[in-house]
């Protein structure tokens, strides 16, 4: 954690927002459907379920096709933040959002490049060790793109938290020559951000699974800005600046548990500074 802003509100009518939460709508009667994000008018995300004791999940959908980077701030956000409102980058990209209240959270983080199924994946990792494998498919929750990681700790005995980024389209969809110019760029000592919108996840399987039980706080930052700096940065092993703006009217966590995520990230850069 660098620096933590004050919730405010931001946003257009959700109609006017390029990107938005929303409910699937089912076809006939019952509950809401799939939890989505909304690009462009076009799923692009499920993400976790409404039930709470379902896995943890951000999937990426067939429509999802678009970056929401603005010319606008570009050369603002080549180099780090002092803060989160500096360069009034806060506003240009909540001009994106759904009208609501959001969490500017200005982080550094160090990413790591993870392709599903692989080494540090997520959902055959821990995940499995909780819920086990899909009961139906027989195999582990697949987000269809490759992701990062980032942070991790534990929240309690009974919860840990899990931090992800996750591109709007895959690495392999950004242009190599810019990819490079970052690895040059931060070669140099420069930290350049990204800017994301973020929901925090709070899930725990039901009662009675023969399972390694705790809940999983999955705290997501979908990339606004950013896909070749973070590909950078992870292939560079350098750091990267993270401009988050956590929806707090979405995600399925509660109100107490949002609150407490700026002191875990604190607790942990005092423990690495410490050695502890």
């Amino acid at each position: 954690m660098i620096e933590l802003g004050e919730p405010r509100r931001l946003g257009v009518p959700a109609p006017e927002a390029r990107l938005r939460f929303e409910a699937e709508q089912r076809e006939t009667g019952g509950g809401p459907g799939r939890r989505l994000l909304v690009v462009d008018g076009e799923p692009a995300f499920e993400l976790s379920s409404w039930c709470g004791t379902c896995p943890f999940l951000f999937r990426r959908l067939e429509t999802a096709r678009q970056t929401l980077s603005l010319e606008g701030v570009q050369e603002r956000l080549t180099a780090a933040l002092a803060d989160p409102d500096d360069g009034g980058v806060i506003d240009a990209f909540g001009a994106l959002l759904p009208e609501g209240e959001y969490l500017p959270l200005l982080l550094r983080v160090e990413p790591r490049l993870i392709i599903p199924g692989q080494e540090g994946d997520y959902f055959s990792g821990e995940q499995v060790a909780t819920w086990g494998l899909d009961q139906f498919w027989g195999l582990p929750e697949y987000p269809h793109t490759p992701y990062y990681r980032t942070f991790e700790t534990a929240v309690d005995a009974s919860a840990h938290l899990y931090e992800f980024i996750v591109p709007m389209v895959p690495p392999t969809w950004n242009a190599r020559e810019r990819v490079e110019e970052y690895v040059e760029l931060m070669g140099r000592g420069t930290v350049p951000t990204a800017v994301a919108v973020s929901t925090l996840d709070v899930c725990e399987p039901a009662s009675g699974l023969p399972t390694d039980h705790y809940r999983h706080w999955g705290l997501t930052h979908f990339l606004l800005d950013g896909h070749h700096k973070l590909e950078a940065a992870a292939a560079a092993g350098r750091p990267v600046q993270l401009l988050s703006l956590l929806a707090l009217g979405e995600g399925l966590a509660e109100s107490e548990d949002r609150a407490r995520l700026p002191a875990l990230r604190t607790q942990l850069r005092s423990a690495r500074a410490t050695g502890t």
